[in-house]
């Protein structure tokens, strides 16, 4: 079984067979990750190339690893030392990758709906590593597989999100994933942070965030994008702290084995303490790991010989 798609551009659409399959598939893919020499030639004589309009640390850098991994060639872009800073549009930049022989980009861009329009100007496979407030579907993969290896199961569990839910596409993508799965997600935030029908998507809103922590069995919580925010929607960063940042008291409202997540980078002592960020529940650093592994499940599946079964979307 393949991905039924050539892309991955979110979690909205795709079946719980899929997911479930790229979480296997990331499975041994840890264990190369593990190894003292990290390098299995899967993807020999393959091309990724990662297109980033936005700063990025975390996910860049694990994608670029996940291809090294694997043996593939990487070229990196950055929309501030190459021709996009010029004013070349993103169709032009995706034929010009596409003329140097890509068989993968990893797109990052400010525009929701910019991977789409990707996927549908190349014949290259596109991840969507993040479009505006629209979806990150690598991160919800990583938070699911985080989930999964430590808890054994999905399906049941009540997933807390706490945090700037209206600018979060990481939040989009885990109600999508985790829903998918059967897992139950909670939101809680600012009434100013909190999408209009947010709800429709499956997931319950919470009046407070200890209505959400009650009995939780994942925490994630979610960074204030302070360059995202606009005058009037933010509270402020002492009273955001007090009235929803995540402390050791508001976590104990959450399972006792309940683990904490959050998607870096963190703003400590503002959505997070520092003693709880650092504490036996966080599984924050093995996110990172994880997320290496699904990425190179990802690239595996799309141009490894797990290819996709259809076309585009």
């Amino acid at each position: 079984m393949g991905l039924g798609n050539k892309d991955v551009i979110g979690l909205r659409d795709v079946p719980a067979e899929e997911i479930r399959l790229i979480l296997d598939t990331a499975e041994p893919m840890k264990e190369i990750i593990q190894r003292q020499i990290k390098k299995v030639p899967i993807l020999r004589g393959r091309t990724v190339v990662t297109v980033f309009y936005e700063a990025s640390t975390r996910t860049r850098a694990s994608f670029e690893l996940a291809a090294k991994y694997l043996s593939a060639d990487t070229v990196g872009i950055a929309a501030a030392t190459s021709s996009i800073s010029k004013g070349e549009s993103l169709k032009d930049t995706a034929r010009t990758i596409a003329a140097m022989g890509a068989d993968l980009v990893v797109l990052r861009h400010p525009m929701a709906g910019a991977a789409e329009l990707l996927g549908k100007t190349v014949k290259a496979a596109v991840i969507n590593a993040g479009d505006g407030a629209h979806e990150h579907p690598t991160q919800a993969l990583l938070d699911l597989y985080t989930v999964r290896e430590k808890k054994g199961r999905l399906e049941g569990l009540k997933i807390a999100i706490i945090g700037d839910i209206l600018h979060s596409r990481v939040a989009r993508s885990d109600i999508w994933g985790f829903t998918r799965m059967g897992a139950e997600v909670r939101l809680a935030g600012p009434a100013t942070l909190m999408p209009p029908g947010i709800e429709k998507l499956g997931a319950v809103v919470c009046e407070t965030p200890e209505e959400a922590l009650a009995g939780a069995d994942v925490v994630i919580v979610l960074r204030i994008q302070l360059e995202r925010q606009q005058e009037g929607l933010f509270p402020g960063l002492r009273e955001y702290a007090n009235l929803f940042g995540i402390n050791r008291e508001r976590l104990k409202l959450a399972a006792r084995d309940a683990l904490l997540m959050h998607p870096g980078p963190l703003n400590r002592g503002i959505e997070i303490t520092t003693d709880i960020a650092d504490g036996l529940q966080s599984v924050i650093n093995e996110q990172v790991t994880n997320g290496v592994a699904v990425r190179m499940a990802l690239l595996y599946l799309l141009i490894g010989g797990g290819g996709a079964s259809g076309t585009a979307h």
